[in-house]
C-alpha cells in the first residue's frame, strides 16, 4: 500500500508521524494532504534509513540538491563528500544524476549513505548505456524506471508529458530543449516516428510507481531554458498533459509531483505557479530555480535564489538547488555547499513571507544576539556557521567589535557608549 492509499484509507503510517514531527504538526495534517493531493512523502519501502519528509502545501518549503558524475569527471569519493556537504548544509533531498561510470554502484553507493529522500531520473542511465537511439526500444523506459525503483529509489523524473504533439511547438524557440530527458524523448520520437513510451504506456508506469510506492516527478522535459522562451506554447502544451497525468496517478493511488521552470523573468513567476496550480489540481510543484536572468554565469545560484524565494511565496513547495558552476562544469563540494546555502536562504524567505508557524522565531534569535553583541550566539545561528565563524575570526577587531564599524558600532553609541 502506498503512502497515498494509506491516507485515502484514513490510515496514519510511521512515515507520516515522523513527517509530522519534523514539522511541528498534527500526523492527521500530513495525511490530508496526501489524501488530497498536496503533499507527498517519498518513501520507497525499500530505501533503509530513510527519514521521511512532507514536501508541498502546509509545510515547510523543502530543497533538493542534485550531485552524481559526468562522462568527464567521475570521482566516487567526491560525490560521497558533495553528498555528505548538501545534507551538512540542510538540503531536504538529494538526487543522483550520473551519467558517467558505473551508475548502479555509484547509485547503490549514494542510496546507502543517503538518510534524505533521494531521487533519479532513470532515463539518464538508459541514455548512457546505449550506444545509439536504435538501441533503445520502448519498453526499456519503464524497465529501466522498475530498475531503480526495486534499489530503493524514493523518487524519479519521469518525462512523461513530452508528446508528438508538441514537437511542432519548438520551432521558434531560442535554446530548443534544455532538458537531457526532454531532448532525449525528442529525438527519440522524431527518429522512430512514435509516441513518447512513458506516455503511451503511462498505465503501466502507473503500476510500478505503485508497487514500489515511489513518488513520480513529472518532468518539465520541454521547460525554458532561456527567458526568452518562458511561458511558449510548447510549455504550457506539456503542463497541461502533467496535469492530466497527476489526476491518472491519484487514481491509482500513486503519488506525484510537478517539475517546472527554468529560466523565467521575474514577472512571469507568479502567473507560472497559478497555471501549475490550475492544471494540475495544487500537486506540489518542484522548480529549478527558476533563474530570473540568463547572463550569471558563475553566480546562478543567486539568480537561482532570487526566483525560488517569489516562486515559494506563491506557492511552489520544493526548490531543486542551483550551484555557481550551472551552464559552465559538474560543481565541486564548495559549489554544492553555495547551491544549498542559497536555496535555504530562499526557502526560508519564503517560509517567513507565507506565515509558517515558527519561521521567523530563528531570525528573532539572530536580531536578539546582534543587539547583545553576542557574537558566538551569532555565529551559531548563521545558515552557514562555518563560513560566518571563518569571517569572524579574520577580524582584527577587538571582542565586541568588528572591523567593519569598530568603535563607532551603531548599537553601542546608541547605548551611549561611543568609546576606543
Amino acid at each position: 500500500m502506498t503512502q497515498r492509499q494509506a491516507a485515502l484509507a484514513g490510515r496514519i503510517t510511521p512515515e507520516m508521524k515522523q513527517a509530522a514531527q519534523a514539522e511541528g504538526l498534527a500526523p492527521e495534517v500530513i495525511r490530508d494532504g496526501l489524501a488530497r493531493g498536496t503533499l507527498v512523502v517519498p518513501a520507497n519501502p525499500g530505501h533503509q534509513g530513510l527519514q521521511p519528509v512532507a514536501i508541498g502545501t502546509g509545510v515547510r518549503v523543502k530543497i533538493n540538491a542534485n550531485i552524481g558524475t559526468s562522462p568527464h569527471d567521475i570521482n566516487l569519493e567526491k560525490e560521497q563528500a558533495k553528498l555528505a556537504a548538501a545534507l551538512e548544509y540542510g538540503a531536504d533531498a538529494v538526487m543522483d544524476l550520473s551519467t558517467g561510470g558505473d551508475l548502479d554502484a555509484i547509485r547503490t553507493m549514494l542510496l546507502a549513505r543517503c538518510p534524505a529522500p533521494f531521487g533519479t531520473v532513470p532515463i539518464y542511465q538508459l541514455m548512457t548505456e546505449a550506444q545509439s537511439l536504435e538501441d533503445v526500444k520502448a519498453d526499456a523506459l519503464l524497465e529501466m524506471v522498475r530498475h531503480h525503483a526495486r534499489q530503493g529509489v524514493d523518487f524519479v523524473t519521469v518525462h512523461c508529458g513530452v508528446t508528438r504533439a508538441a514537437l511542432p511547438l519548438l520551432k521558434k524557440r531560442v535554446t530548443g530543449v534544455v532538458s537531457r530527458g526532454g531532448a532525449f524523448l525528442t529525438a527519440w520520437m522524431r527518429r522512430f516516428g512514435r509516441e513518447n513510451p512513458l506516455y503511451e504506456n503511462y498505465d503501466q508506469l502507473l503500476e510500478i510507481a505503485k508497487t514500489y510506492d515511489v513518488t513520480l516527478s513529472l518532468g518539465d522535459g520541454l521547460r525554458p531554458g532561456c527567458l526568452a522562451d518562458a511561458t511558449d506554447k510548447a510549455q504550457l502544451h506539456e503542463l497541461k498533459i502533467l496535469g492530466e497525468l497527476t489526476k491518472r496517478a491519484w487514481a491509482k493511488g500513486v503519488q506525484v509531483m510537478v517539475e517546472g521552470p527554468g529560466h523565467l523573468p521575474l514577472k512571469a513567476i507568479k502567473k507560472n505557479v497559478r497555471l501549475q496550480q490550475k492544471y494540475c489540481a495544487n500537486a506540489p510543484f518542484y522548480v529549478l530555480g527558476p533563474l530570473v536572468t540568463d547572463v550569471a554565469s558563475g553566480y546562478d545560484h543567486i539568480a537561482g535564489a532570487i526566483g525560488g524565494a517569489l516562486a515559494a511565496t506563491f506557492g511552489a513547495s520544493f526548490l531543486c538547488y542551483v550551484t555557481p558552476a550551472e551552464h559552465l562544469k559538474l560543481p565541486e563540494v564548495e559549489d554544492v555547499i553555495d547551491g544549498v546555502v542559497a536555496s535555504r536562504i530562499a526557502a526560508h524567505a519564503a517560509d517567513i513571507a507565507l506565515g509558517f508557524p515558527g519561521a521567523a522565531d530563528w531570525d528573532l534569535a539572530m536580531s536578539k544576539a546582534r543587539r547583545a553583541l553576542d557574537w558566538d550566539t551569532q555565529l551559531k545561528l548563521s545558515i552557514n556557521p562555518s563560513k560566518a565563524r571563518r569571517y569572524r575570526e579574520q577580524s582584527l577587531a577587538k571582542d565586541d567589535q568588528c572591523t567593519m564599524c569598530g568603535r563607532f558600532c551603531a548599537m553601542k553609541v546608541f547605548d551611549d557608549k561611543f568609546e576606543g
